[in-house]
């Protein structure tokens, strides 16, 4: 499966798009739509084209990250919701979840109810992630 236009737009709007490198809330370097690696570095700034590229390919490696964990069938609306989750709380957390784990038991009710779960940074709530999980619960969660 790959993203929609839609799923895309919902990484857009909840990343944003920053053209100077800044330290995320999880004191992370990032840059572009929540772009992050080695490649990213204090001072870095970088054009709005190169933000839309690293977009595409991160957003690339993120479904293919979530295809190749999730065994049970999704709806483009679930992979999209899926994608944009993974995206933000990455390959490690996603794998090892519970969200993945009940998921992969086809408890589809049960995993998205997991959205809830994960509005935390540095062990602190975070209004923006609260807002990120209630859109990505309600994508889902969507026929």
């Amino acid at each position: 499966m790959n993203v929609s236009e839609n799923g895309l737009n919902l990484i857009k709007t909840f990343e944003g798009c920053r053209l100077t490198a800044y330290k995320c809330p999880a004191g992370v370097w990032t840059i572009g739509y929540g772009h992050t690696g080695s490649d990213v570095k204090q001072g870095l700034k970088i054009s709005r084209e190169r933000a839309d590229s690293l977009l595409k390919q991160d957003v690339l490696v993120h479904s293919n990250n979530v295809s190749r964990l999730v065994k049970v069938p999704l709806t483009q609306n679930q992979f999209d919701a899926l994608v944009s989750f993974e995206y933000n709380v990455g390959y490690a957390n996603f794998s090892k979840s519970t969200m993945l784990r009940l998921l992969n038991q086809r408890q589809y009710l049960a995993a998205a109810n997991q959205f809830d779960r994960w509005i935390y940074a540095n062990r602190k709530v975070l209004s923006g992630l609260v807002k990120r999980r209630k859109a990505e619960k309600t994508l889902f969660l969507r026929q």
